[in-house]
């Protein structure tokens, strides 16, 4: 793909976003109707959990493409993996907000060290650890070499933070289903989550498009920069 046909890719992806955002946003506070135990305040729901599902989703690219890298050493992989993980750390950090905020009315706490809880933070740790790896290392190319080993290591958390509330008691909601009596989702509301989820989906592909660009263009700068000085 060229240049060229990039940039209206861009501008596609944006409107595309931008309008899902508008529809997301109508039908978490206009249509949907109101969760009877929980009050407004479940509508956090439909902001944690895309969240999440973005957060996994990112780490999975970084998991996929520091194997790539390691096994092609295109830098390029690993610049992938390097943008994405930092997408993946601001949507696990919505998660860790929006976790609390909807917890206090309900657990009538903020925070409190359950498997889920403790897993997703777990998680955001390994992927700053992953980054400071990135960052720190004297040698660049060593550095990426251990944070893709690193950041492939790193995912196994997922599956853990996924599959906690299964094998551990916690006060985490257990997954529920549309039309379950008393615990499902009532139909609109399963359909405002698919929304939601689509839609930070489309901006999970937004941000990593553009950081992923800057991050190339900085790998250049610094590659002229390296042939100037030398």
């Amino acid at each position: 793909m060229n240049k060229k046909s990039i940039e209206p890719l861009y501008l596609l992806l944006l409107i595309v976003t931008f309008l899902l955002m508008g529809i997301s946003l109508y039908l978490i506070f206009i249509v949907t109707p109101t969760e009877r135990t929980m009050g407004e305040v479940q509508k956090i729901f439909y902001f944690h959990v895309p969240s999440a599902w973005t957060a996994f989703l990112a780490f999975f690219i970084v998991c996929i493409a520091s194997i790539v890298f390691l096994k092609t050493g295109d830098a390029k992989w690993d610049k992938l993996a390097g943008s994405s993980a930092e997408i993946g750390i601001l949507f696990t950090t919505l998660v860790l907000i929006t976790g609390p905020l909807w917890a206090k009315p309900v657990w009538h706490v903020y925070w409190t060290w359950d498997a889920r809880l403790t897993t997703s933070f777990i998680l955001w740790l390994i992927y700053i650890a992953y980054l400071m790896l990135r960052s720190y290392t004297a040698d660049s190319e060593r550095g990426a070499r251990f944070a893709a080993v690193f950041g492939i290591i790193g995912f196994i958390d997922v599956p853990i933070v996924y599959m906690s509330i299964r094998w551990w008691r916690t006060l985490h909601p257990s997954p529920v289903m549309a039309g379950n009596e008393g615990s499902g989702l009532a139909p609109e509301m399963v359909r405002t989550l698919m929304v939601s989820l689509v839609t930070f989906t489309f901006l999970f592909c937004i941000l990593l498009m553009f950081r992923y660009k800057v991050a190339m263009l900085k790998s250049t700068v610094d590659y002229i920069k390296s042939k100037m000085d030398s």
